[in-house]
Parts: C-alpha cells; sequence; structure tokens
C-alpha cells in the first residue's frame, strides 16, 4: 500500500484509530486480501492501522506479552460499558441483560475453535480450564500422569498436590530445546509410557521457549493405549491458526488474555462432548448439569462484563486475520532472533522450524545470568522482558513482541543486547 495512499484513506488523530479500530483492521485486511500473508507481515503501513487500536506505554518496550497481553481500546470500552450496565442495577441486568450474552461469546469461542457450541466452557484464564480437569478425573493410587519438566508450573503444582492428597504418580521427562523434529517428541512421550499410565499433560505450546508440540499424534497415540490426554493451549489460541481437528484432543484449556487480546481475567475449557459427564466440576454443580459443559462455570457472582467483552477481541482477531498475525509473529521474532544469533556464546532456543514455533523467542548467551539480564534490560533502557531458568539444563530470555509492537522496539531491544554481548558484561 503506497504511503501517500494510506494516510488518505486513514486520515484522522489517533483517537478516531483507537475508537474505530475494528473497522480500521478490517479495511486494512481488504486492501490487502490478495497477497500472501509473509507479505503482509513486512507491510508497515498494515501494521500501523493495527498499532493504533492500543493505547499502549510507549515509553517501555513490553517484550513479554507471553505473560498477559493489552486489550486493543475498543475492547476495553466494550468492557467498560458492560460494566456501567451492570451496576445500573447488577442483580437484575446482569442475570437478565448480560448473563445471556455468554451464549453468544459461546457460540463465537466454538467457531473459532472448530468444535461443538456444547463443548466450551468460560472460565478466568487456562489454569482454572485445565485445573477442572486435572481436579476432575477420577484416579486411584498408583496411577500415573506423564508430563514434561517444561509444562506450566501452575499445572504442575496441581498434579503435585493430587500426588500428596491422592496417591498418584508424577513423572516429568526432559527433551532438548530445540528438539530436533516433531517426531522425536512424540517418541520422548511414549516411550515413557507404562501399564500405569493414565494421564498424558501436555502443552500444546510451551511458555517457555515457545516449543509447538505434536498435539494430534499423541492424542491420537494415546487414545489407542486408552490413556486420556489434557493438553494445555494457553499461548496457542490465536497465537497461529487451528482448530480442534487439527488437535483431535478430549481436554484443551487456553487464556484469552494472550494472544485473543480479550479482557484480563478470561479463559476457555474445551472438553469432547462425549468426556463431559466423567469430570468432577472444581464447584459442585447439582446432579441435573452433569452432562452439562456449563457446570464448569458454577462459580457464582462472575464479572459479566469481562466475559461479555471476548466477543468482540475476537472480532479484531478476525479483522486482522490469523495467518497474518502468525506470520507478523515469525517476522518480528526473526528481526531480532538472526542478528543476535551471529554473536560469540549466543543459543537462540527457539526452534526455527515455522511448524515448531511462531510468536516466542529464546535467547541464552554464555556467561550471562538471565535474571541479572532482564533487570539491566528493564532498568536502563526500559525493556520488559521475562528471565526463564531451567536448573541445570538452560536459562535465558523469553520475547514476545505482539502485533503493535514497532520495527523500532524490536531493533532497540536487539542493538542493546548487541552491545551488552560484545562487551562481554552488563554495564553497570
Amino acid at each position: 500500500m503506497h504511503r501517500r495512499r494510506f494516510f488518505n484513506t486513514t486520515a484522522g488523530a489517533v483517537a478516531a484509530f483507537q475508537v474505530d479500530s475494528v473497522a480500521r483492521a478490517q479495511s486494512a485486511a481488504q486492501s490487502v486480501v490478495s497477497r500472501p500473508a509473509d507479505s503482509v507481515a513486512r507491510d508497515e503501513d498494515f501494521w500501523l492501522n493495527i498499532r493504533h487500536a492500543f493505547t499502549v506505554d510507549r515509553n517501555m518496550i513490553n517484550l513479554n506479552n507471553g505473560g498477559v497481553s493489552p486489550s486493543p481500546k475498543i475492547v476495553m470500552d466494550t468492557e467498560t460499558r458492560y460494566l456501567e450496565i451492570e451496576n445500573m442495577n447488577p442483580s437484575y441486568y446482569m442475570w437478565n441483560v448480560l448473563d445471556p450474552g455468554l451464549e453468544t461469546v459461546r457460540r463465537r469461542l466454538a467457531r473459532e475453535f472448530g468444535c461443538d457450541t456444547e463443548e466450551i466452557a468460560i472460565t478466568r484464564n487456562a489454569s482454572e480450564a485445565l485445573e477442572i480437569v486435572q481436579l476432575g478425573m477420577d484416579l486411584k493410587p498408583g496411577d500415573e500422569v506423564l508430563t514434561t519438566n517444561q509444562d506450566y508450573g501452575r499445572m504442575i503444582t496441581c498434579w503435585q498436590q493430587r500426588e500428596r492428597r491422592d496417591g498418584i504418580v508424577l513423572k516429568q521427562i526432559k527433551f532438548p530445546v530445540p528438539p530436533p523434529s516433531l517426531d522425536f517428541l512424540t517418541k520422548r512421550i511414549e516411550e515413557n509410557i507404562t501399564a500405569k499410565t493414565k494421564v498424558i499433560h501436555i502443552c500444546h505450546v510451551t511458555n517457555r521457549t515457545g516449543q509447538i508440540f505434536p498435539v494430534k499424534q499423541i492424542c491420537q497415540m494415546a487414545r489407542a493405549r486408552g490413556i486420556e490426554v489434557v493438553v494445555d493451549g494457553a499461548h496457542a489460541f490465536a497465537q497461529f491458526p487451528f482448530k480442534h481437528k487439527d488437535l483431535d484432543c478430549d481436554y484443551y484449556g487456553t487464556s484469552l488474555h494472550k494472544w485473543v487480546l480479550a479482557p484480563i481475567g478470561t479463559g476457555m475449557l474445551y472438553v469432547r462432548k462425549s468426556k463431559i459427564e466423567k469430570i468432577w466440576p472444581m464447584m459442585p454443580a447439582p446432579p441435573s448439569m452433569n452432562a452439562n459443559i456449563r457446570k464448569f462455570e458454577e462459580i457464582g457472582t462472575h464479572p459479566a462484563s469481562q466475559r461479555n467483552a471476548i466477543t468482540e477481541a475476537l472480532n479484531f482477531h478476525d479483522s486482522i486475520g490469523g495467518e497474518r498475525k502468525a506470520e507478523r509473529f515469525r517476522y518480528l521474532r526473526k528481526r531480532w532472533s538472526n542478528e543476535l544469533r551471529q554473536l560469540p556464546g549466543v543459543k537462540i532456543l527457539n526452534s526455527e522450524d515455522p511448524e515448531q514455533s511462531c510468536a516466542i523467542g529464546f535467547i541464552s548467551v554464555d556467561g550471562f545470568k538471565a535474571p541479572d539480564l532482564a533487570k539491566h534490560l528493564w532498568d536502563k533502557h526500559r525493556i520488559w522482558t521475562v528471565a526463564i531458568v531451567t536448573p541445570g539444563e538452560y536459562e535465558g530470555l523469553r520475547i514476545t513482541p505482539n502485533v503493535y509492537t514497532t520495527l523500532e522496539e524490536i531493533d532497540e531491544f536487539t542493538a542493546v543486547m548487541t552491545k551488552i554481548i560484545k562487551h562481554g558484561s552488563i554495564p553497570a
């Protein structure tokens, strides 16, 4: 898109971009509809439309969107509007006006995931979604749960509590980063299965190095052996395009405040319809709801304004296009990692295979402690990252930009890291 034509067609103040962000994103997408996603990933005029939908603090560089991401202003405004409505008369508006809207949210999420509407529960985050399944499964003393040492800490803690309470056995396996192939990961899981293995717990995308797992292979391999598979999709949903048929899983939990850009404190749980009745809800529901996916939402009074605004976040996501987002993420990741991998002592621990990686990048530098690097980047340069340490294996910085991240911000991070690495130590 020619720069002059772009500004002619999108004239107006920044506020106008923010108020009408979905329409702007749709208009931008329409202008590139015939172009391949990897070409659009490098079109800064296109991404300017997207950036102005956010009200982020540009006096800091946020490269930790993997933790939680900001919502576009239109999503925040929608949440605020619903909050104002429910406060006019909470007991009436919440239960008679806003709660019925949750069914629209459910339908939209089911369409995005490619499943039946009656298989989607709305939760507060991925941890809650997954813990519903982890705590709701009937397991006996001695039953084994197989996972990795790179799965999310909260999920491991949940299984460890079941070890203490119920006498199950948790087995954690290791794998190299990056692994040689997706088949290697399937084999690594398969070779650790025993006659006592009842559950396999895996990440769709690990929260550490962003490794994508071969979920469908593992689910089908386990199902043939009568083993349940719980899939942690916290970092996958809306980071890159896929549907349930690409996974063939029975249980899938995800956060919506990461790559969907929904309000903070929103998540989703998928349970295959034939499995719903077998899982106890974390908070009790009446027997009449045994086969109803909504039994997993029985938490009492809940924030209707947050949940109802999920639909607007899905609108914004669809306006950009899932494939365009994924290619933009890969482009931004490669922009910094291709530069820094040339420096001495640098190891890029995320895979370069597009089937194994997307937005999340991971850099390790020999001789540097990751927490010290993260502290220096923030204290001296206002660059926000997260340090990850896997004792005895690796440590480094997880780098996760998002759709609002500028090339200048990526290049600033690259320049600062280059200077530190060439200096050989963190400057005082």
